[in-house]
């Protein structure tokens, strides 16, 4: 294993004292790349599988420093006022972040060993022991680096870490299997249940996921289903019905552990700016109160174990 603590992970971010990706005290590390083209993605940063330059206008004081020190010819003075050319591709050197004064600029993406990433995991290990906490793989989607994701967390398993994934569930079945092997527990998106509807909202068909989904039940892997819920999208009594009547066969095995509802959110609608992106969530999907009730009482009458989780 010494070998493969060398291998390296590209990331965009490590999350210590998470409590909401998995039960107790965790560390998540934010895998960057990612298969899908979610409307409402709230990680637009761990989207690409390459460095990218966030650059906030509003602190930018427009001294044209980072235009001396970039190697790409990424940044430019146009009229006094500071561009990012978009389609020249960031190295990740952090340059022109460290040459500027208001920290108008940050780099998403870190090349990390694994040996480097598990240092920084073990670090609260005793909150892990206090707290039934451990390490969770999130993204962009952690399964787009397989053999990164495997590696990752076959070291944390030797060292006695709980282990999780949050995935989309977007790849290959024997990618998915070889890294099961070291999961304790999936968080599993569903975002709709009709392969169509699905293309539209994240750029690809539902088929693979769902195949993937039926494999990890019925092979006893430890799994919470989670859904994004977002007015006029997917909460819906069709669109429930639908998911339940695909999770009855499993709602009594032990490892089905119930459905995660995760009301829409706008925690990352500033990194789309920073990133000069257009979000393309135009109306407001937020679900009320109410609603949410709604649903959970849904699935709760097909006998399925059911939690809201709130950022």
């Amino acid at each position: 294993m010494e070998e493969n603590t060398q291998k390296t992970v590209l990331i965009s971010n490590i999350q210590k004292f998470n409590m909401y990706d998995g039960p107790g005290v965790r560390t998540i590390v934010f895998f960057k790349g990612c298969p899908l083209r979610c409307k409402w993605c709230a990680n637009p940063e761990s989207i690409r599988a390459g460095y990218q330059v966030l650059y906030s206008k509003d602190l930018c004081n427009h001294c044209g420093n980072c235009v001396h020190v970039c190697p790409k010819n990424i940044h430019s003075m146009e009229g006094g006022k500071h561009k990012v050319k978009r389609n020249n591709d960031c190295i990740g050197c952090r340059s022109c972040a460290d040459a500027c004064p208001p920290r108008a600029i940050e780099i998403s993406g870190k090349q990390k060993t694994i040996g480097e990433l598990l240092q920084v995991i073990k670090e609260d290990a005793m909150f892990y022991e206090m707290s039934g906490g451990g390490l969770t793989l999130s993204g962009g989607e952690c399964t787009m680096q397989s053999t990164a994701c495997r590696d990752l967390l076959k070291a944390s398993k030797e060292e006695g870490i709980n282990t999780a994934i949050e995935t989309s569930g977007f790849t290959k079945p024997e990618r998915m299997l070889e890294i099961a092997k070291y999961v304790d527990f999936f968080l599993y998106d569903i975002k709709h249940m009709d392969p169509v509807r699905h293309k539209e909202l994240t750029g690809v068909s539902n088929d693979l996921i769902l195949q993937n989904l039926k494999e990890l039940l019925h092979r006893g892997c430890n799994l919470t289903v989670r859904m994004p819920i977002l007015k006029g999208i997917n909460d819906d009594a069709r669109e429930i019905q639908a998911v339940v009547n695909f999770l009855k066969p499993y709602k009594d095995k032990p490892n089905f552990q119930g459905i995660h509802l995760l009301p829409y959110h706008r925690l990352g609608v500033n990194k789309y700016q920073q990133l000069e992106q257009v979000y393309q969530v135009v109306e407001d999907p937020s679900i009320s109160p109410e609603e949410i009730g709604q649903i959970e009482t849904w699935i709760r009458a097909a006998e399925i174990k059911v939690k809201t989780i709130r950022h």
